[in-house]
């Protein structure tokens, strides 16, 4: 049996799992993901070095229903809002101020393979000793899809028997040169959904490049690229409190994602869409 079909579902249903990004980020994110998780977001995951951690741990410790996750993180990308490493000993992975190098760019520069699995391992390890039901695994700003890292993403799912946002790479379109540079890759995908994990057919990560006002028609239209199968959908909900403005420029985007998935603006385009939401909790209890 596929995935689908193991949660009572078809290959020819649109199921999407309505996710959202930077819980645990600060108090604003963790506010605007509450209020999304309540309506129309099915998920999320906590960034588990942050300064909103304990407050989202103690969220999913006394809110169980929640389906919550462990955004793992290896960056700290604003100038002025800082977090460094869960774990003590993993020096590639602080840049000369004490936090996370700031891009992904710098991460693969500087960060070795072993800290990166040391560190990723202690923030899973921290999420589930703080009482977090964590049900999947997925990356903050994608830096441990990088090839470097890769292997250790999906060993990290293995091993905690958690599944991951891992998308579909369809071979057959790629050009020789890309399927002999990812070849690796994708041997690691096919390994992964051979032991019964779930792959993504389609995911969309566009979720903050719109203009002011205009975020429902941008998700709609987010929504209306994914086809039948099992796909994957971003958000960032958040607070757009002072706090939130003080840390990112994109506040306004995350402010009405946090508007839109829940007052009901996005309920009603997933109903007359058509598709199908999930939770990864669905997907991990299936395994």
């Amino acid at each position: 049996m596929s995935v689908l079909e193991q949660i009572g579902m078809s290959e020819q249903d649109r199921v999407v799992v309505i996710h959202v990004d930077d819980v645990g980020m600060s108090p604003a994110a963790n506010s605007g993901a509450l209020v999304a998780l309540e309506a129309a977001a099915t998920c999320g995951s906590i960034m588990v070095p942050c300064p909103g951690f304990e407050e989202a741990a103690k969220l999913a410790r006394d809110r169980p229903d929640l389906d919550l996750g462990v955004h793992l993180t290896l960056n700290a990308e604003y100038e002025s809002y800082r977090w460094g490493p869960v774990h003590d000993d993993v020096p590639s992975l602080v840049s000369p101020d004490g936090g996370m190098w700031r891009t992904t760019a710098e991460t693969v520069e500087h960060a070795t393979a072993e800290d990166v699995e040391r560190e990723l391992r202690a923030q899973i390890d921290t999420a589930l000793e703080a009482g977090v039901d964590a049900t999947h695994i997925d990356s903050h700003m994608g830096t441990v899809f990088d090839v470097k890292f890769a292997e250790i993403y999906f060993k990290l799912a293995l091993d905690y028997r958690l599944p991951a946002f891992v998308p579909r790479v369809n071979r057959d379109n790629l050009p020789d040169n890309l399927k002999e540079m990812l070849a690796d890759y994708l041997d690691m995908i096919d390994k992964y959904e051979s032991s019964g994990m779930p792959v993504f057919d389609y995911f969309d990560a566009n979720s903050l490049s719109f203009e002011p006002g205009t975020g429902v028609k941008h998700n709609a239209a987010r929504l209306e690229g994914l086809g039948a199968g099992l796909s994957y959908l971003i958000t960032h909900c958040a607070l757009g409190n002072q706090e939130l403005q003080s840390i990112t420029h994109d506040w306004r985007q995350r402010d009405e994602e946090r508007k839109i998935y829940s007052d009901g603006s996005m309920a009603a385009v997933l109903e007359t869409g058509g598709v199908k939401p999930i939770g990864m909790r669905e997907l991990r209890d299936s395994l």
